[in-house]
């Protein structure tokens, strides 16, 4: 996703006067509003994706409309995931990506804010096919452990002395390949290529999350944002980091998780 720079404040590169101590603490509360953001944005996708899923299944074989992966689909399951309604699902969050992208720039921190919680509903109208295609208890485990790697990738690219600003290039084009293979799959339908795809898409998201960290720490402490530029920046920060936990979380599924029969 491209970097967003936020409309710099009156008074930029010239510097403000701001003590240590004025410079931790607003280091504090802009992480502190990155991940509340992001945690806020992963509730809300966990929450859709569970009622769609409650609305789409049924375990009446007598009241079912259609059945996949196992799964009886009630009439609004067979016409979400039936039709082509499913493909609006599906990229309607990338929909929402472009928004942020081009607009992301002129929008108040409020509409960038309540533009990402609506990002983070429609994504999890979207992530509720994998409570098709998993079992709920290993979609459940997975998402437990990718918090677990998250945090431990996030605080160390927070804390860590060295730069990983050399990782970003390479994680880019990373992040593209792995995009042009999943294309590719597609049509090939290789489970060995998809296995690959998977471990490397692991990797490449772990190695995110630590860079994405850091970089939103460095673009505060030399950004020097007035309080509504640093506010949007934070829901820009909490947007990257959601978006490298759920990647993480999605091929990390592919290893761990059971599937629906």
């Amino acid at each position: 996703m491209p970097s967003f720079i936020p409309n710099q404040p009156a008074g930029y590169g010239q510097g403000f006067a701001r003590t240590t101590a004025q410079v931790d603490q607003g280091l504090r509360t802009f992480m502190l509003g990155v991940y509340n953001n992001m945690i806020l944005g992963l509730a809300i996708s966990a929450l859709v994706a569970l009622g769609v899923n409650k609305l789409a299944v049924t375990a009446d074989a007598s009241q079912a409309a259609g059945r996949l992966n196992g799964q009886y689909l009630t009439a609004f399951g067979r016409t979400l995931y039936g039709s082509p309604l499913m493909w609006v699902v599906v990229l309607a969050p990338l929909a929402f990506i472009f928004l942020f992208s081009f607009r992301m720039d002129r929008m108040s921190a409020s509409a960038a804010r309540t533009t990402f919680l609506a990002f983070a509903a429609v994504m999890g109208a979207s992530l509720s096919t994998v409570l098709l295609r998993y079992t709920g208890a290993s979609v459940t485990q997975t998402f437990f452990v990718t918090a677990a790697a998250f945090g431990g990738l996030s605080l160390w690219g927070y804390t860590t002395q060295r730069s990983l600003s050399g990782m970003g290039s390479f994680l880019t084009m990373g992040v593209i390949g792995l995009v042009i293979a999943s294309l590719v799959n597609i049509f090939l339908a290789s489970s060995a290529l998809q296995f690959a795809i998977s471990a490397i898409g692991v990797l490449i998201f772990a190695g995110l999350t630590a860079y994405d960290t850091q970089k939103l720490k460095e673009m505060y402490l030399y950004g020097n944002y007035d309080g509504e530029t640093a506010a949007k920046a934070s829901v820009f920060g909490a947007l990257t980091l959601y978006l490298d936990f759920i990647n993480m979380f999605q091929f990390l599924l592919a290893f761990m998780g059971n599937r629906n029969n």
